[in-house]
């Protein structure tokens, strides 16, 4: 008895495999998107903590020496205020010792949507 084997071209293979294939892109579709929108909320969120810990150390700088620091290396020097230098950059005018700086974090490398 001889058994007969016959040879399926790639078309037939993918024909008979094709809603696996489906599923298998579409899967890895929305493991893209997640990761991409994990990325961007982990981007916006690390801004946000860099604002709130320039406004905490300025406020920390006015409280205990009743005028507030003239530059951000004041406030990196004395009340240790760390950030990554490569990717924000922070925006700082002292318009005078007892008056608010106007402070502003810049996301080094990307390009912010003016529309907002």
């Amino acid at each position: 008895m001889e058994t007969k084997v016959r040879k399926r071209g790639v078309l037939e293979v993918l024909r008979g495999h094709l809603l696996a294939i489906v599923f298998f892109v579409m899967i890895f579709g929305f493991f893209i998107y997640g990761v991409n929108t994990a990325e961007k909320s982990s981007a916006a969120e690390g801004k946000n903590v860099l604002e709130e810990n320039l406004h905490k150390a300025v406020v920390s700088c006015y409280a205990l020496e009743g005028a507030y620091p003239s530059s951000v290396q004041y406030l990196e020097d004395n009340y240790g205020l760390t950030y990554d230098k490569d990717k924000y950059a922070i925006g700082y005018v002292a318009i005078g010792s007892n008056i608010m700086p106007d402070m502003q974090i810049i996301e080094l490398g990307v390009e912010e949507d003016v529309s907002e």
